[in-house]
């Protein structure tokens, strides 16, 4: 599949969580996400998707999880005009096979960094990455989720319906426990050091659900927060880099203020 197309006008959103929630939450969020599609495709504005996009996917071989259907045939339509659109899988959605790429995704499991501007930016999803030059260890629960043996131990027991359906409970269960243990300072501290000791200028997260800007002397961490919540997300283009959030009453951007939150 060819690179994902990551030049401004760019949209970077994460930690969707579709289907984690009653169904009426679930098909506002559907709704109001499709309408940023709208918005980017007419406006020509390329978008990225750093993670738990779903709040829980699990592909079988031959089954497909019957969940954001609608949203996956807009984006796919999307994917055909403007894309590949980056897809960097969160702790909630990593469970893949074929289907997203499918659907026109360019789908990554770890970190993505590539350069625009002169920028050297690197985006992931915030939970960890595998490669220790990175110094962001996962957590071992996490580690056992995107295990390639776990999964495969997992859907030798489960079959696919049961199997999703589990993982639909048990992803709740580990949402609110990792809300409850979460610290932005974590990847605050990380993001600090990456940046003063690498030659990345600006690093993009999401995965804490806490949408804030960090400036340093010697670069930029921005986390997007949420779309089901806060509906942010960062906005590159030739004025600059920002953190805005979708108002779908205007259905239009707008500029996010971290104080309010």
């Amino acid at each position: 599949m060819d690179s994902p197309v990551l030049q401004p006008p760019l949209l970077f959103i994460s930690d969707v969580h579709l289907g984690g929630f009653s169904d009426n939450k679930n098909e506002r969020i559907e709704s109001e996400l499709i309408q940023l599609i709208n918005y980017c495709q007419r406006n020509d504005i390329h978008l990225a998707v750093l993670g738990d996009l779903f709040d829980y996917w699990m592909e079988y071989p031959g089954f497909v999880p019957n969940l954001g259907r609608k949203l996956l045939d807009r984006f796919e339509s999307f994917n055909k005009e403007l894309g590949p659109t980056l897809y960097i899988t969160g702790n909630h959605d990593n469970w893949t096979r074929n289907h997203l790429k499918e659907r026109g995704f360019y789908l990554i499991h770890e970190q993505y960094q590539f350069n625009t501007d002169d920028k050297e930016i690197l985006t992931l999803h915030g939970d960890g990455l595998n490669d220790p030059k990175y110094n962001l260890k996962r957590p071992l629960m996490h580690q056992l989720l995107r295990s390639r043996l776990f999964v495969r131990l997992f859907q030798t027991i489960f079959p696919p319906r049961t199997g999703n359906t589990i993982m639909k409970y048990f992803s709740r269960i580990t949402r609110k426990m990792d809300w409850e243990t979460r610290k932005e300072e974590q990847l605050n501290d990380w993001a600090k050091y990456q940046l003063k000791n690498s030659d990345v200028d600006l690093i993009l997260s999401g995965h804490d659900h806490i949408p804030r800007r960090k400036q340093f002397p010697f670069g930029t961490y921005i986390n997007l927060g949420t779309f089901y919540n806060h509906r942010t997300m960062v906005y590159y283009n030739n004025d600059g880099i920002s953190l805005v959030y979708w108002k779908p009453e205007l259905q239009t951007l707008q500029p996010f203020e971290t104080s309010s939150y």
